[in-house]
């Protein structure tokens, strides 16, 4: 269509008007750009809740876990207890040992620590007998001495020695299941105190002794049970020391899952028997199954609680390679110290510590060592703790029920 617009006998070029209204356009959207570049950006999304449900399933990517909901810290339930106000004045002593494995060490020092407590007695520090006949040690080759005295100081008098006054007198000797009642201590321990003021202690463990979640009513023996069971016992500092090389190692090894590992108490000569549907425990063939359905990485680094190789391993190495014993990682100068007949103590203490460190905690063996490292792992917010299965309908055939079910005294204490 074509338009005239006359004035004056004058013409207007239409083109001119329509390039003109062109060019406005292009100023203005200009200003417009120019103002909306000049504003603030926009907040961003706040980020999703977290779930309270914990995924149990495997990362893929790394093959350590990294697909588990980070878990929160937990903190300590109890308060500490009072001091008594003449733990000075000791009413007697109480002696016992440590005996048949760091794997019930724990369990034998809470009891003792709250007997001496419900009582007003002083606890001399056990020596720690070791798995052969007539092997002893002293606390401290394992244990830090300072280290106790110090969690316990205004809950129970701890003394080194026992009075040579008192260790010329015989003391009576008590069998103790472990997780002694309340009741028990004052119905028949405290007479029995009362009349001979120096008891020893035989401290029995009960395989289900971990795993009711009540520990004590009496908030005072709760709180003294807590110290002892999570804040008394500590590798001494050599030990340790020994346990950290072998951590920092197997980080190095595991560069590629971002310096994570996977820690797996496995027994090669384990016995096929069966609870509850469940074996007790798996052979490295099965482990490496296992690991294989939950999708770990071909590039994970897993750590045997074993001292040497043996053929019997050699399934889980061919599926994931990067597979070590202690006798692979220890330092050279320790392995006549820890992997030498008659140390096997010292051997399970680094497997406690290195397997309470891990980024991933796998059983394959249920007894008082997947109980003791899982309290650790809990209470110090480690709570990737897995245990082998051949059951594969839900998560929670692998996911321990310390950590799902909450079913590990530890929870009495953190929480």
């Amino acid at each position: 269509m074509l338009i005239n617009c006359c004035c004056g006998g004058g013409g207007v070029d239409v083109r001119q008007v329509v390039g003109g209204l062109l060019t406005a356009s292009m100023f203005l959207m200009i200003a417009i750009t120019n103002i909306i570049s000049s504003l603030p950006p926009p907040p961003p999304p706040p980020p999703p809740l977290m779930s309270a449900k914990v995924d149990h399933r495997v990362s893929i990517t790394t093959g350590t876990g990294t697909a588990f909901a980070i878990p929160l810290r937990l903190a300590p339930c109890w308060r500490n207890p009072t001091s008594h106000k003449k733990m000075n004045e000791s009413k007697g002593f109480i002696t016992f040992s440590l005996t048949t494995g760091p794997e019930h060490h724990i369990s034998q020092v809470t009891d003792a620590v709250v007997i001496a407590r419900y009582l007003g007695a002083t606890l001399v520090l056990p020596d720690i007998r070791g798995r052969q006949v007539g092997q002893r040690r002293n606390f401290g080759d394992i244990y830090d001495v300072d280290k106790l005295i110090s969690a316990l100081t205004g809950i129970v008098r701890v003394t080194k020695d026992l009075p040579a006054d008192m260790a010329t007198r015989q003391p009576a000797i008590l069998r103790i299941k472990n997780r002694v009642s309340e009741y028990k201590i004052e119905k028949q321990i405290q007479p029995i105190f009362r009349r001979n003021n120096y008891l020893r202690l035989a401290l029995i463990y009960q395989s289900a002794s971990f795993e009711s979640k009540q520990l004590y009513t009496n908030k005072e023996l709760l709180a003294t049970a807590c110290v002892a069971m999570f804040q008394s016992l500590e590798l001494q500092p050599e030990l340790q020391k020994t346990g950290d090389k072998i951590i920092q190692r197997l980080r190095e090894l595991g560069a590629k899952s971002n310096g994570e590992y996977v820690a797996v108490d496995l027994k090669s000569s384990c016995l096929l028997d069966g609870v509850a549907g469940r074996k007790r425990c798996y052979s490295a063939s099965e482990v490496a199954s296992f690991f294989k359905k939950a999708g770990f990485s071909e590039e994970t680094v897993v750590y045997l609680t074993e001292a040497f190789w043996h053929e019997s391993l050699n399934p889980l190495k061919d599926a994931f390679p990067k597979t070590y014993t202690k006798d692979d990682i220890i330092p050279a100068e320790k392995k006549d110290q820890f992997l030498i007949p008659g140390n096997e103590d010292l051997e399970k203490a680094l497997d406690i510590h290195v397997c309470s460190k891990s980024d991933t905690f796998v059983a394959a063996v249920y007894g008082p060592s997947y109980s003791y490292i899982s309290g650790r792992r809990i209470a110090s917010g480690r709570s990737r703790i897995l245990l082998v299965s051949d059951r594969w309908a839900q998560n929670s055939d692998f996911a321990s029920p310390f950590v799902s079910k909450k079913s590990h005294v530890a929870h009495s204490c953190y929480c």
